[in-house]
């Protein structure tokens, strides 16, 4: 079992929520979906790549790909799963969470 953790601050990704070149280099077309038209688009891609992250530093042992090829999509009840290259990874759990300020996400691989 390995274990993946990362923090950011909203405020750095709050610059970014306008900028296409920047979001489509970092982010999956569905996590851009998915954030920009939330109320808090900042907090939201903040915390998928805080995810991102977190994931690529639980799997940095066996990993043959980058972060930007993990997106991070919920399902119809909200709940975070991790696809890598567009599959959905099987073995790895996530739990995202944050105030105004900061975003912080956990990734469990079993």
């Amino acid at each position: 079992m390995n274990i993946g953790i990362d923090i950011e601050e909203v405020e750095r990704f709050a610059k970014y929520v306008k900028d296409k070149k920047f979001l489509e280099r970092i982010f999956a077309k569905e996590e851009i979906s998915y954030s920009i038209p939330r109320k808090n688009a900042a907090q939201c891609l903040a915390a998928r790549f805080a995810a991102k992250e977190a994931v690529w530093k639980a799997l940095s042992t066996r990993n043959k790909f980058t972060v930007t090829d993990i997106s991070i999509r919920n399902t119809k009840d909200g709940k975070p799963q991790v696809y890598i290259k567009n599959k959905k990874y099987k073995g790895i759990d996530i739990s995202l969470s944050h105030t105004d300020k900061y975003v912080a996400a956990v990734a469990i691989v079993f």
